[in-house]
């Protein structure tokens, strides 16, 4: 039993005695505060990404009747963690994470899991106790964006890809993703990818008119994913498509090619929404990006939490939420759509 609902049980056995020895109205009519469950959904970051999941957080918080916190770690996994902790001290009912560091986290994931109800949303941790991984299949996504990859340079060439950081396993999957795309290799299946190395370069393969140069990677520093673009057309003369698999990426690879005057020559495609990424492609600068559609995620994981909460338990291990693919023929109408949830992810 946790601490908040030991006092509640504390309190209510004061009603009892007090009400029962001065003939007061029946105390079954007393609303315990743990009858509204609480939920805490703790991103990876600090990101406009973000304030589109907190959108569907505030969806389901009204139409299922719960309440919910949007944490948002700004120093990485010691924020995360911290931040977990401080919920599961208050009593929280269960916690939706993305992990930042899935397999070092995995011992204190469990920690939680022993204490309240731990589901993972965005990217998963599978060697922890969690009962649920919710989001994107993102190898299927990586794949999907390679297919992009070959529409806006159909003529074959040089490829870089560009990513916060490959510890997430979710940014290895989308990797991979691209890579065995582009390189017309066989699908895998989501639990059993075989992974490049991540120093892997110039990847290639007969029947394949694509080269994978490299993959660099920033650590979220928006400076550097610029400067990495910038050092990737000075080293790489023949750049044809660069690949960006964080939301960030994508604009910051736009920048860099537009202050190069190379807009003609080197093509952009990638993953999530920023307003950025979503102008080039209307502007002719971006071929097309990959939604997750965010809001999915907070609203997802927020109805699961509530329904193992009442007893229910997830029929799967992992349950997946569509994404979808954004060029010039629907970007106006998903960017309508994406303002409307950003506004109310921004609401507390």
């Amino acid at each position: 039993m946790n601490i908040k609902k030991a006092l509640s049980l504390s309190f209510l056995t004061y009603l009892l005695l007090l009400f029962s020895g001065c003939g007061g109205e029946n105390p079954s009519a007393v609303k315990k505060p743990s009858d509204t469950p609480t939920f805490a959904y703790v991103t990876n970051g600090i990101d406009p990404f973000w304030d589109l999941c907190a959108a569907g957080v505030r969806i389901a918080e009204k139409e299922f009747g719960v309440q919910c916190e949007v944490l948002m770690p700004p120093k990485g996994v010691v924020d995360q963690k911290r931040m977990m902790e401080a919920m599961l001290a208050k009593g929280v009912d269960g916690v939706a994470v993305s992990p930042i560091d899935a397999e070092n986290q995995t011992p204190f994931l469990n920690e939680v899991g022993q204490n309240t109800i731990l589901i993972t949303q965005d990217a998963d941790a599978p060697k922890s106790d969690r009962l649920v991984y919710i989001g994107t299949n993102n190898y299927k996504a990586g794949r999907a964006l390679g297919g992009l990859v070959k529409k806006a340079i159909p003529e074959g060439g040089e490829v870089m890809i560009f990513v916060g950081r490959l510890e997430q396993l979710n940014a290895r999957q989308r990797r991979q993703g691209v890579i065995d795309e582009l390189l017309n290799r066989p699908m895998q299946k989501l639990d059993q990818v075989k992974f490049d190395p991540v120093d892997a370069s110039d990847l290639k393969a007969e029947g394949s008119k694509y080269i994978v140069l490299d993959t660099r990677t920033d650590n979220f520093d928006k400076a550097k994913a610029k400067s990495n673009a910038e050092d990737s057309m000075t080293k790489y003369k023949n750049l044809k498509c660069m690949v960006g698999l964080f939301a960030y990426n994508p604009p910051a690879c736009i920048d860099a090619i537009r202050e190069a005057n190379k807009q003609n020559q080197i093509k952009v495609c990638g993953f999530d929404e920023q307003d950025a990424t979503l102008q080039a492609i209307l502007d002719g600068n971006a071929h097309g990006t990959i939604s997750q559609q965010p809001w999915e995620y907070g609203y997802e994981s927020i109805k699961m939490l509530k329904s193992i909460h009442e007893g229910k338990q997830p029929d799967a291990q992992y349950f997946e939420l569509p994404f979808l693919v954004v060029d010039r023929s629907n970007v106006e109408e998903f960017w309508a759509k994406k303002k409307e949830m950003a506004a109310l992810g921004k609401q507390q």
